[in-house]
């Protein structure tokens, strides 16, 4: 068997998140499909993280394990012929081979996110699907990153928490989170080892109550310090979120 590691990109808008679901179409069903087509082989894939209903990713390390000799460029070539055939928006940007103990997830020592506001009054045209749209006065972006560095740190997240979350502890290091205005569009970049289901949305939305004047800098903080889902102030949606990046000793 040869572990093959894969980069995917790809628009979560048609998926109802990247692992497999009984009731919708996921990622992981998509490109397992499309590896059974070149190699006559089911497989398993195995992803750094995973994203809910609509959510995108520029750069998901994934892996799966293949028994048919195939070099990794061929096989990429193969994957993505394939997804494109079955009218997929998922492209496999890079293929190499791994050793046996290398694994996506578990190898897995960062991971970062990208949440993507467009702030303006007209709707989203060619955004459609892939921004939260917030119309209304200029979000104060700056207001949004100084309350944003309260979360950053070894913390209690059960606020920031969906109560389907299934991870052992509520205790996150949030490595970073960052505010910043591009013209109309704010970005907010975040990343940790790991994060809890819902966890940036959760953080965005109420890093949005901040910009539009709603709450005061400090309730972000006192949310915090609520452990409580209660305390939440709003949970962003997932159209505007990107994974972005995984890291791995070594690379």
């Amino acid at each position: 068997m040869t572990r093959f590691a894969l980069t995917l990109e790809f628009d979560g808008t048609p998926f109802m998140g990247l692992q497999r679901q009984a009731h919708g179409p996921s990622v992981q069903q998509a490109v397992e499909e499309a590896v059974e087509s070149v190699t006559g082989e089911q497989v398993t894939l195995h992803a750094a993280g995973r994203t809910d209903a609509g959510v995108h990713a520029l750069a998901m390390r994934a892996h799966v394990d293949v028994a048919k000799t195939i070099a990794p460029f061929r096989l990429m070539e193969a994957l993505n012929a394939r997804l494109r055939l079955a009218g997929w928006p998922i492209a496999v940007l890079a293929c190499d081979t791994k050793p046996d103990d290398w694994h996506a997830r578990f190898s897995c020592t960062g991971r970062s996110y990208l949440y993507r506001i467009v702030n303006r009054r007209a709707p989203l045209t060619l955004d459609a699907g892939r921004a939260w749209l917030v119309k209304g006065p200029a979000l104060d972006h700056e207001a949004m990153h100084r309350a944003a560095q309260a979360l950053v740190g070894k913390h209690d997240f059960t606020t920031f928490r969906s109560k389907q979350c299934q991870a052992d502890s509520p205790v996150k290091t949030l490595d970073r989170l960052t505010v910043r205005r591009q013209g109309h569009e704010l970005l907010i970049e975040t990343g940790a080892r790991s994060f809890l289901h819902h966890q940036v949305r959760s953080m965005v939305g109420c890093l949005a109550l901040v910009g539009l004047g709603h709450w005061r800098e400090e309730q972000v903080a006192e949310a915090l310090a609520a452990r409580d889902r209660q305390a939440l102030g709003h949970n962003a949606p997932p159209e505007g979120l990107y994974f972005v990046a995984a890291s791995y000793a070594g690379e």
